[in-house]
């Protein structure tokens, strides 16, 4: 005769709740699509898209020489794969002006006299206008400009030790072309950087601006997503409906309190900024109160979608986690955007933070203007009026 074995009665109680839990959990599908998809999500975000390694920064070129030297010097940079050479403006006003629009990230200036003074052993002298908004790039330009000076000036050390070219140690003879004694250089190649707009490359300064959106992003989507969820589990949610209110009319009057309440974060912020860490404000604030309000209204219209989807507090506080995360992750708040792999990159595009960080950084740190972010900010009126139509539908969808 076998004898059962009898586990004691608390045991049992528990054993019989945490059935009773699992068997829930098991029904709830959101709930177990976040508990398999957080951990995936994670391993690719920063197994495969987080790089620290800056690569392929946007470049643009003033070549005053325009000759074969100062040509096969382009080709040394883009070498480093540090830099991506993408425009070559005529003259250095139009340069600066791309790095303060953001369409490029350095500028490099070639002298006119940059080929002859290289022959003639004066030292070829080249500047780099770097956009220290980000330390993270200006170091890693810093580091190449470094060391391809090094090799260069090496590598040309090197020949002409193997020819016999005097011409960079003595002058030559009075009648020659070469340069004085006193003007021949030991180093050919001299590299000066500029760090423009964050010369002590400081952290905070590039850190707040984006600070703005994340803090935008987690306050006004996840508080929109709760608003009617938190309605229906009150049971106050038929009474809404039952009134004379238009369904679109009731979800404008659901965001727009929070709309007020995000412009008093940016406030809170950006005061904060300015007396603790000394960020600049080099940009106009009523450009910075369009591109605030239009990204305000993204992610109050996406948390209105989540609200649409969840049937209670605890989904939609997860599925706000899900897009949360991704957002800051691929945005450029914490890694440089331009070194993400190229479908990491894509993904980041889809994201209003992204578009929001460039046109706080550029607005703040540069003093860029709303008209310099046109294309951030279509992005962020299309993702805007997508998702609020979207939300429409699915509310529809639940009233009915």
């Amino acid at each position: 005769m076998t004898t059962r074995l009898r586990l004691p009665a608390p045991l049992r109680r528990v054993l019989s709740v945490a059935r009773k839990e699992f068997l829930q959990l098991r029904r709830d599908q959101l709930t177990m699509g976040f508990v398999v998809g957080v951990p995936i999500v994670q391993l690719v975000l920063f197994g495969y898209a987080i790089n620290q390694d800056m690569r392929h920064a946007r470049t643009a070129v003033v070549d005053g020489s325009n000759t074969t030297a100062s040509r096969q010097f382009v080709g040394e940079l883009e070498a480093t794969q540090t830099f991506d050479v993408v425009a070559y403006p005529a003259i250095e006003e139009q340069a600066r002006r791309l790095l303060e629009e953001g369409d490029v990230q350095i500028v490099v200036l070639i002298p006119a006299d940059f080929t002859r003074d290289y022959y003639r052993g004066k030292g070829a002298e080249v500047s780099f206008l770097v956009d220290a908004t980000d330390p993270t790039l200006a170091r890693a330009v810093l580091a190449s400009t470094d060391g391809l000076e090094d090799h260069l000036n090496s590598r040309r050390l090197a020949f002409a030790a193997r020819t016999g070219a005097a011409s960079l140690r003595v002058a030559r003879d009075s009648g020659g072309a070469g340069a004085s004694g006193d003007q021949v250089d030991e180093r050919p190649w001299r590299f000066s950087v500029l760090t423009y707009y964050n010369p002590e490359l400081r952290t905070p300064v590039y850190v707040v601006p984006a600070l703005l959106g994340v803090i935008l992003t987690s306050t006004m989507m996840l508080m929109t997503a709760l608003s009617i969820v938190r309605e229906r589990e009150r049971g106050t949610f038929e009474f809404l409906i039952g009134t004379p209110v238009h369904r679109f009319e009731l979800m404008v009057g659901k965001i727009s309190p929070y709309v007020v309440i995000g412009f008093v974060q940016i406030a809170i912020v950006l005061l904060a900024g300015l007396l603790i860490f000394q960020v600049p404000v080099r940009g106009s604030l009523i450009d910075l109160a369009v591109a605030s309000l239009l990204f305000i209204g993204a992610n109050l219209t996406l948390g209105l979608v989540i609200s649409s989807v969840t049937v209670n507090q605890l989904q939609a506080t997860q599925l706000s986690f899900f897009f949360f995360l991704p957002s800051v992750l691929l945005s450029g708040f914490m890694f440089p955007f331009r070194a993400m792999p190229r479908p990491a990159q894509w993904i980041g595009e889809l994201l209003p933070l992204t578009h929001y960080i460039r046109m706080t950084r550029g607005i703040l740190l540069r003093g860029s203007g709303l008209g310099d972010h046109l294309p951030e900010a279509a992005a962020l009126t299309v993702f805007l009026v997508a998702t609020l139509l979207l939300a429409t539908k699915l509310f529809r969808k639940e009233v009915g």
